[in-house]
This record gives structure tokens, sequence and C-alpha cells, in this order.
């Protein structure tokens, strides 16, 4: 069984957690350093990046988490989870600062501008429910980044190497391709 954490400062964790589970892994809510011991991926999931930011810095968990992706464990952001994976960011400073990729927050507008659109992704699978909530895109990949998906001409899903970064967020339904891609393809 595959041993899969939830960075649970904030956001999609209890969705994250229940699809994790649905998908047959034992999913681990990672509130301090000890709770990443012995995982074999890690799901940074949607909220509010900036937030997410400071309690990871309250925590003590970023330095050891971005360790954690140096070394290669397999890590799967989601919207805000992103933000906090990307090496660049459009206006301000990077977190994480582990895939390379360029994302600039809040690409489809505020809260009320949410939308759901289908999405065919090729590696994955057709009308693929995706929830865009003030969803950030990639601007700009590095050379070795593939590119998953992309919607009206932006960037929105992305895997580098061992990382994968999602603009939208697929815990919102209960289509469980898109984390199943990364059980079983990444982890």
């Amino acid at each position: 069984m595959k041993r899969i954490g939830v960075l649970a400062l904030q956001g999609a964790v209890r969705e994250h957690i229940q699809m994790l589970e649905n998908l047959g892994c034992e999913a681990v809510e990672v509130k301090q350093k000890q709770d990443l011991i012995r995982l074999d991926g890690l799901v940074l999931p949607g909220g509010e990046s900036t937030t997410m930011r400071k309690l990871l810095d309250r925590f003590e968990l970023l330095e050891p988490i971005r360790e954690l992706a140096q070394r290669g464990l397999p890590m799967f952001g989601t919207c805000a989870g992103l933000i906090l994976m990307a090496n660049t960011l459009v206006n301000d400073e990077s977190h994480l600062a582990v895939m390379d990729v360029t994302v600039a927050r809040n690409s489809y507008g505020r809260q009320v501008e949410s939308f759901e659109v289908k999405l065919d992704i090729p590696k994955i699978g057709k009308a693929i429910p995706a929830v865009f909530i003030r969803a950030p895109h990639m601007k700009t990949v590095g050379k070795d980044v593939e590119i998953l998906a992309e919607h009206e001409g932006k960037i929105i899903l992305a895997r580098d190497g061992h990382l994968l970064g999602c603009s939208f967020h697929p815990e919102l339904t209960s289509d469980t391709r898109i984390l199943e891609y990364f059980v079983v393809s990444m982890v």
C-alpha cells in the first residue's frame, strides 16, 4: 500500500485524503516534520498560497519539504500547491522553488469567476472535469517539463520528472483519474 502525505495546514485536505483512500492508498495528514517520514509521495493541496506559506514557515516545514523534493520524492501540487512548487512566480518571490515552471497567480479571475470545464488529456483520459477557482497557470516551463494539458492557450497541467503541477482542483470532483495518474505513474 502506498503511503501518500497530504499537506494539512490549510485548503482541500479532506477531499484529497478521501480520494487517495478510494484509490487504495494510506493517506497521511502532514502537519509537522515527523509526518514526512516514510512517505511514498506528497500532495500539496489547493487553498490560499500566502496563508500556506506562512504556515509552512511557522511549522518549519518549508525546508524539509524542499529537501524531499530535491531528493526525488514524488509531489503533486494543485492550484496553491502548484504556486508553492514553482521555481518562479510572476510578481512575487518563490516558495519551495522545486518545479521548473514560472507561474502567474489568479489567471482566471476572482472567486466569483470560478468555473468547471471538461478536458481531454491524452496521457490521462477524455472529458476530465476541471474546477478552476482563482486558478494560476504556468506561463513558461523548463525544457525538460512535459506539458500535459492547456486551456485557452494557458498551461494548466505539467510534469517535471517526479513533480506534477495542476492549475485546477481535481479533488473537488468525483473523477479520480488525475490523482490516479500521480499515484500509479509517479509514486
